[in-house]
């Protein structure tokens, strides 16, 4: 059985048992309603570490004005029985009230990383993740952190953040999940109507695109961009907020691709937000 805890100390002392015992911690941050994607994660994490500690928490600052953070999908119960049957061995649950005291001022920010991309169609989201992550890593003290590589941007800032900040945290990047027809798995994903979910299925097929031209000898970004744009044009529920070939570590822009490179998009399906990615040359 899932032990649950929502108060912060109460999650240390837990962790300060575990060690005094002798035992790894594993963390896996997630925001629930938990898929396939997350329980890969899940499933590492409990085959390096342990204990593993997942935690559930729909974090309001990394949401900007206007997004779905009251329509955010949430299903606790379910979350529950699917850590329950994977073994899992503590839900870290906390309430808003417990994550940012009354007057709360202090925030992370990452000024180089988190600028392109989602950093600029949403403007103070990675000071949020950086900052909660951050309480999260103080709170439960992991020896492991684990991070899927849908959220590409994510991962790297937030390896930025443990480099700069001296954080002794080992981040495990894990493979980005999809489902059977090529649809990267994420919650928002049930938000998708039927009609937008066909529609949505070009993105993996545009970067699947990308990615043969790219194993066929294509180098050129401004190629490869326009050969994903041209994919997704083909849907006219799609509306592309960007695409872009970054350096696979700085996310600095690149004209030709020598070194490892990601092609990451967003693009907005109705009312949905999806983003997705490929990295080449790796």
């Amino acid at each position: 059985m899932v032990s649950i805890i929502r108060k912060p100390k109460e999650m240390s002392a837990f962790v300060l048992e575990r060690r005094r015992a002798g035992q790894s911690v594993g963390l896996v941050p997630t925001m629930g309603y938990l898929h396939d994607g997350h329980m890969s994660l899940v499933k590492k994490s409990m085959i390096e570490n342990d204990v593993t500690v997942v935690s559930l928490f729909v974090n309001p600052i990394q949401f900007c004005p206007g997004e779905d953070l009251e329509s955010y999908p949430r299903d606790e119960e379910k979350d529950l029985s699917l850590l329950a049957a994977a073994g899992v061995d503590v839900l870290f649950a906390p309430g808003v009230e417990d994550m940012y005291l009354p007057g709360n001022s202090v925030y992370v920010d990452e000024t180089a990383l988190s600028l392109p991309l989602c950093g600029g169609s949403r403007p103070g989201h990675f000071r949020g993740v950086c900052t909660v992550v951050l309480k999260l890593f103080n709170i439960v003290r992991p020896d492991r952190a684990y991070f899927g590589m849908k959220d590409y941007q994510q991962l790297q800032v937030l390896r930025r953040m443990i480099r700069d900040l001296n954080v002794p945290v080992d981040i495990r990047p894990c493979p980005l999940i999809r489902e059977d027809d090529g649809l990267a798995l994420s919650s928002r994903n049930a938000y998708l109507s039927e009609e937008e979910r066909r529609s949505a299925l070009a993105l993996s097929r545009s970067l699947a695109k990308a990615k043969e031209a790219f194993d066929g000898g294509e180098r050129s970004a401004s190629v490869l961009r326009d050969l994903v744009r041209s994919v997704l044009s083909e849907e006219e529920a799609l509306e592309p907020e960007y695409v872009e070939v970054r350096d696979a570590c700085e996310l600095s822009e690149v004209e030709s691709i020598c070194d490892p490179a990601v092609i990451a998009l967003a693009v907005r399906v109705g009312r949905t937000r999806l983003i997705d990615n490929v990295v080449l040359g790796e």
